[in-house]
């Protein structure tokens, strides 16, 4: 199983202006601003599980990372965290 990065609406801060992980995030489109609620949203199928974006958050802790079921591509968000591919693993083609 890999991870994915999942922000909690309750914590995400995006209405006051912040955007760090859509702004640090090396993967483009991939955490976007859901315009009705102006949170930060993750667009799961793009997404590496590089955790940058879990540290640029590390203030709000808005952002966890979570493993997914790969017959289903649902996030698994009561399952423990499984090993974090580094930023250099995740995009090493």
């Amino acid at each position: 199983m890999y991870n994915v990065a999942y922000v909690h609406d309750d914590k995400c801060i995006a209405e006051k202006g912040c955007r760090l992980c859509i702004m640090y995030c090396p993967e483009a489109d991939t955490i976007m601003l859901e315009a009705g609620k102006q949170k930060a949203v993750v667009v799961t199928h793009r997404c590496k599980g590089c955790d940058l974006c879990m540290v640029v958050c590390s203030t709000h802790n808005a952002i966890t990372m979570h493993p997914v079921n790969p017959a289903t591509g649902k996030i698994i968000l009561e399952a423990e965290q499984g090993q974090v591919a580094g930023l250099g693993q995740a995009y090493a083609g």
